[in-house]
């Protein structure tokens, strides 16, 4: 029979009590880094030097570093059992990243020594060639077990299942899965095969279990939504460690998007513990679990620890990131405009309704193709990835906001497409799915009460530069998104066989940079063309 000790005098009655076969294992796990080397500010944008002379920065490799060391260290000196591991996306979301292309990633978490990391969808956006260069330059395990990899000649022999950790003379298992939608959120190509993430972690449980492995870790990237499912679903794991949705979880924070940990019931009554770590590198989490001498869990808790001023960076890693960062440092620097406050353009808001920093990024966009014809702006909502602090603005920002080198397309779809097209982007909003549409030259309106597919309604456009009328379905309209969404990422099929597509334009954050440059002091708002029922 398993038990569960959840509150503190339960903890206190375990400390004092327990028998001497009891194991304890502390979980030290990170999720969505992103390529934030360096510190970061509130927005998750990297940190201005003068918030960093305020001490007002979080996370950084340096920080990060400092931290998982000294606990790992003295949770070690001390006689505990202690991993490391990474649940996904180092690449991806800052100018390391556009510069080095992962490079800097793989020299980081090498340093690091994590004991295992899944692999995350953004680390196929330099295709299987670019998480080859990854994989080449690191030796820890890279784990996904619901990938057939089989067929690539790149990555064959490359990604494992699983990996088994023999600590403190215990076996761990750690499994692992990746979203299923990763084709249509990256670019994995046709030679990665995708199968479903329950049945693939139930296959590696029963591997495992006949191995003789009775302690089972799934480390996943896959969302909390779907991490609380896999936990509900599959018999034999023990604790479920996760990415993806980049939610922060706490033990303490009145202000989390859930508790850490998150007790999920299967049906045989096993209580099965799910955690995140917010993302950036802003925090750092902390799962402790208790196996009795069957393998049975029978206590898991531990918190999200935030890496602000008061964690001393690694001065060697620390002296690291200011070299790799010299040649990039003056782009970053060169401020481009001004806002008089901040824009908005945080995951929270950008993926469920009309945000200031999808108005600024489509509004810049339409400005610079409006002599062409087009008058309509779509663009997806998981490609703004930072918010941009009040006052000068920074080139470096800018690329923080928007750091996918994604180019402007312009093509032509009928007024049935873009109705599919604002249908797809509100069918994720459970998940907080990054097709989410925001726009220029559009008004709708969207129902999250109604099922997927019937959301949307009241879709009006631009006619003439100042009349709003009702979409005609039958119409051709002229259409500027990014070349991402133009070829069917986030889910946007219906734009692929558009007509007179060109995707070459100038690069989305040039874009913006140059409408900021022109429009400032810009002044954030929202204006109603994006209405939640």
């Amino acid at each position: 029979m398993k038990y569960y000790l959840l509150g503190t005098a339960a903890v206190l009655a375990l400390t004092a009590g327990a028998a001497r076969a009891d194991y304890t294992l502390h979980v030290l796990h990170i999720n969505d880094f992103h390529s934030r080397i360096e510190p970061i500010g509130a927005s998750g944008s990297t940190c201005s030097a003068e918030d960093a002379a305020e001490n007002k920065c979080f996370g950084g490799i340096a920080r990060l570093s400092a931290k998982v060391n000294a606990l790992r260290d003295s949770l070690r000196a001390a006689g505990e059992n202690v991993i490391v591991v990474d649940a996904g996306d180092q690449f991806q979301g800052s100018l390391m990243f556009t510069t080095y292309r992962g490079a800097a990633e793989a020299e980081f978490m090498e340093a690091l020594k994590p004991d295992a990391m899944a692999l995350g969808n953004h680390e196929f956006d330099d295709g299987p060639e670019g998480l080859g260069a990854f994989l080449d330059k690191v030796t820890f395990p890279v784990i996904s077990g619901n990938l057939d990899v089989s067929q690539s000649n790149v990555l064959a022999g490359r990604v494992q299942n699983h990996v088994v950790l023999e600590v403190g003379g215990e076996k761990i298992g750690i499994i692992s899965a990746l979203a299923t939608d990763t084709p249509e959120t990256s670019s994995p190509g046709n030679s990665v095969i995708f199968q479903d993430d329950i049945d693939s972690l139930k296959a590696d449980v029963a591997t495992l279990e006949a191995e003789g492995v009775t302690k089972i870790i799934a480390v996943t990237h896959v969302g909390y939504k779907r991490d609380q499912e896999i936990a509900a679903a599959v018999p034999g794991i023990d604790a479920v460690v996760g990415g993806h949705s980049h939610t922060y979880l706490s033990a303490t924070d009145p202000e989390r998007a859930g508790p850490y940990p998150t007790w999920v019931s299967q049906e045989s009554g096993a209580l099965i513990p799910v955690v995140q770590a917010g993302a950036y590198s802003k925090y750092l989490g902390h799962l402790e679990l208790t196996f009795d001498d069957s393998g049975a869990l029978i206590y898991a808790g531990g918190n999200t620890i935030l890496l602000d001023a008061t964690v001393a960076p690694d001065a060697a890693i620390e002296a690291r990131v200011k070299e790799l960062a010299g040649p990039i440092e003056e782009l970053k620097a060169r401020v481009i405009g001004e806002t008089a406050a901040e824009i908005d353009g945080s995951r929270e808001t950008c993926r469920q309704q009309e945000c200031q920093m999808g108005n600024l990024v489509t509004d810049a966009m339409l400005d610079r193709v409006k002599d062409q014809g087009v008058t309509i702006a779509i663009t997806n909502g998981g490609g703004l990835r930072s918010s941009i602090d009040a006052g000068p603005v920074t080139m470096g920002e800018v690329l923080g906001v928007l750091p996918f080198q994604n180019t402007l397309s312009t093509f032509t779809v009928t007024g049935a497409d873009l109705v599919a097209a604002l249908e797809n982007g509100v069918s994720t909003l459970e998940d907080g799915g990054g097709r989410f549409a925001q726009v220029s030259g559009m008004k709708y309106t969207f129902d999250p009460a109604q099922p997927a597919g019937s959301r949307v309604s009241e879709v009006m456009v631009l006619v003439g530069g100042d009349a709003w009328a009702p979409i005609d379905p039958a119409a051709d309209y002229n259409v500027v998104s990014n070349n991402y969404v133009r070829g069917g990422g986030d889910g946007y099929r219906m734009f692929v066989d558009a007509r007179n597509a060109y995707d070459f334009g100038p690069d989305l954050a040039d874009v913006t940079a140059e409408y900021l440059a022109k429009t400032q002091p810009y002044t954030p708002f929202v204006d109603g063309r994006i209405t939640r029922k």
